[in-house]
């Protein structure tokens, strides 16, 4: 039972830790030093899927599983959880490149006016 509880607080991380990469930067905005945090993570974040990498925390949430008695699964965080949702069937590697431009704009565009406000 504990291990369970270990692998669910590992997943919870984990997907908390992606939306911090996707959405951190927003908090700028009303907190300048989160940049601090936000910027390794988010160059952790790009890095880890640019190179086709698997974070630490998919292999400890596995291990965890197998201990608590229940499958693992192969392959990576993304794909066990989210692919489905975040890439539904269709989805071109053209559209991929589309949204991941967007999220770069949108991070960029973000602290680029969270640094004139702070300017000003």
């Amino acid at each position: 039972m504990a291990y369970r509880a270990l692998a669910d607080l590992v997943l919870l991380l984990h997907f908390g830790f992606i939306l911090f990469v996707l959405f951190g930067g927003l908090l700028l905005l009303r907190w300048p030093r989160v940049a601090y945090l936000h910027l390794p993570a988010a160059v952790w974040g790009m890095l880890i899927e640019l190179a086709g990498g698997i974070c630490p925390l998919t292999p400890l949430e596995q291990r965890l599983r197998m201990r608590a008695g229940q499958p693992g699964y192969a392959g990576d965080f993304i794909d066990h959880y989210l692919t489905a949702t975040i890439y539904p069937s269709g989805l071109t590697r053209g559209i991929q490149i589309a949204l991941g431009a967007i999220v770069f704009l949108v991070n960029a565009t973000v602290y680029w006016w969270a640094w004139r406000r702070r300017r000003a």
